[in-house]
């Protein structure tokens, strides 16, 4: 029960609803109790002719008025306990993901989509079982049980209760011995399942790789394997509960046999009467239930111990990037941006992605990063957003360190391209308004989308603003989407903007209406650029070339062309291309 401590603070805002539905429970429970000596009694008044219409009538109401507080009370302990356990749910979906939300990119770098997707599905659904159904039954089978054998006792005699409840002891050391088996069975369960959801969510988010690539075949087979696995996990588990329930289905009836054998024999002495011997057997009956649910219960409360336990791990997860108590909130930031002596070595690697990074970028300059794949110009943005936490060095924005300023204020401040261009599956508008709570004004959203030059191409959609993108922007090509990103950016007027390989997929001729339009509209803002294209970065202010993560070239478009390093190499190199492309065209 350890698993569950966490949920504490849940359980005692909803103590008293608990309370009041287990009392119904408890209440619903009585009255199946009081049937079967209403019966025993009825019987015995037939037996001895003591039973008359008026008689028949009362027992009849008796049973009428027993039965309608059974159903008015099993409607108000399914309200409160089922209606609980849902809340529950929803609490607890509620907390994995906002504590995700905090949780820094590193964590997402090395957990699995389709695993967390498990974690906030089956997982909760299993705890939410276990106070749903779960403490139905744990109550059901403890209050019956104890009142059963009290009500036997009274109905016969201690002795014959003894020999037909011999049965017990056996179920609870048998239920113990089996959970142990089901709980380790169950998280074996819910950790194929992860992987089954992962392999499903990886596929259909690739699938069209997938097609081009005609591997139908081998994502078939993948599938058929961790299906397979999912498949043997749960048989094995299966075995064991279908081993379980039967087992403690033949202990319950043995208890059956005794009662026969010497109840029908003290009947027949007259040691206890028909009626009361009716009773006792119905008060047997009603034991079978809560002896099968006590199985039921250990596997219920097994399941969800073992979901809890996987949630917890990780709900114990702290976030890499932390604010201090007293984070400085500027009231603001002008965008003025300096990197001191900075080096970053991503966790697990044996080598920096950079070193040694010094550079000033004053407020309104365009700073230009350009290196080939891998040298280390997306990892400084990443820096700068604190998406990673540096050990080497000081980043500083108007001479603070971002170390001590709110997470909030920072990013709130920044207005980010990055390279994958993520759109989310709702409208363009909603997409380009994403950083606000509320949509700005519609003159707002086409002032950003003709900054981006991506207006003319929205107004000729037949919903213009109001199409509704498919997964992950898929009906845009990837020019618009890299557009939409950038105005979804412009609109927030920071006064830092980062595009990072944002205008890959544009043309030329596009690109430099962009970088017009920034530069027009947003002559104060702070820019810096990561590009693999010389044109996108000429007229920056000053051009970094990284090389395995340090800068071994810096200066202006025209300085950097009279050093005739690499940066000159690569800027002739793509002059000869776009000639050869010319020809060609």
């Amino acid at each position: 029960m350890k698993s569950f401590l966490r949920l504490k603070e849940f359980f005692l805002k909803h103590k008293w609803s608990y309370f009041i539905g287990i009392m119904w429970l408890v209440t619903v429970d009585a009255m199946q109790l009081i049937v079967p000596r209403i019966i025993g009694n009825l019987i015995d008044e037939f037996q001895g002719n003591l039973l008359d219409i008026r008689g028949l009538i009362r027992y009849s109401l008796y049973i009428i008025i027993t039965g309608l507080i059974i159903g008015v009370g099993r409607y108000f302990w399914r309200i409160h306990i089922i209606g609980n356990s849902r809340k529950l749910e929803y609490y607890l979906r509620k907390k994995l993901f906002n504590h995700l939300l905090t949780l820094s990119p590193n964590y997402f770098n090395h957990h699995k989509t389709g695993d967390l997707m498990s974690h906030a599905t089956n997982d909760i659904n299993a705890v939410r079982m276990s106070f749903g159904f779960g403490l139905i039954m744990s109550i059901d089978s403890l209050f019956i049980i104890t009142m059963a054998l009290i009500m036997m006792v009274r109905s016969t005699s201690l002795q014959l209760t003894a020999l037909a409840v011999f049965n017990i002891p056996i179920l609870f050391i048998t239920t113990k011995k089996f959970g142990g088996v089901i709980y380790n069975r169950s998280k074996r369960v819910q950790a194929a399942f992860s992987n089954l959801t992962e392999v499903t969510q990886e596929s259909f988010a690739g699938i069209r790789v997938i097609k081009s690539f005609i591997q139908e075949d081998l994502v078939r087979d993948n599938f058929r394997r961790v299906n397979e696995n999912n498949l043997r996990e749960n048989l094995n588990l299966v075995k064991v509960s279908g081993l379980f329930y039967p087992f403690l289905q033949f202990i319950s009836s043995l208890s059956l046999l005794v009662t026969i054998f010497y109840g029908g024999r003290m009947v027949i002495e007259g040691s206890i009467s028909l009626g009361d011997f009716v009773a006792f057997t119905s008060y047997l009956g009603l034991l079978t239930w809560p002896t099968r649910a006590l199985g039921m219960v250990i596997n219920v409360f097994q399941r969800g111990a073992a979901s809890m336990d996987r949630i917890n791990r990780i709900l114990d997860e702290r976030a890499e990037i932390k604010e201090p108590e007293n984070a400085i909130v500027p009231k603001k930031i002008e965008g003025n941006i300096e990197f001191r002596s900075v080096s970053f070595r991503y966790q697990g690697s044996n080598y920096n992605a950079l070193e040694d990074i010094n550079f000033m970028l004053e407020k309104g300059k365009t700073l230009a990063i350009v290196g080939r794949t891998g040298s280390g110009k997306t990892t400084i943005v990443n820096l700068l957003l604190r998406l990673y936490d540096i050990e080497e060095g000081e980043i500083l924005i108007d001479g603070i360190n971002i170390k001590d300023i709110s997470l909030k204020a920072l990013r709130e401040n920044i207005g980010y391209v990055p390279q994958d261009n993520f759109l989310f599956s709702t409208t363009i508008r909603e997409n380009i308004a994403f950083a606000f709570d509320e949509l700005p004004k519609e003159e707002e959203i086409i002032e950003a989308s003709k900054i981006a030059q991506v207006y003319d191409n929205i107004i000729n959609f037949p919903k213009k603003f109001d199409t509704i993108l498919g997964e992950r922007g898929v009906t845009l090509s990837g020019g618009q989407k890299q557009r939409t990103s950038i105005a979804r950016a412009a609109i927030k007027k920071p006064p830092v903007l980062i595009l990072d390989d944002s205008l890959s997929a544009v043309d030329t001729e596009t690109e430099e209406r962009i970088l017009k339009n920034i530069k027009e509209v947003t002559k104060d803002i702070t820019t810096i650029i990561i590009a693999h294209r010389i044109s996108t970065i000429k007229h920056a202010d000053e051009i970094l070339f990284l090389e395995d993560g340090r800068i071994v070239e810096r200066g202006t478009h025209e300085e950097l062309l009279n050093l005739k390093g690499q940066y000159q190499a690569l800027y002739e190199k793509q002059l000869l291309e776009e000639k050869l492309k010319g020809k060609e065209g």
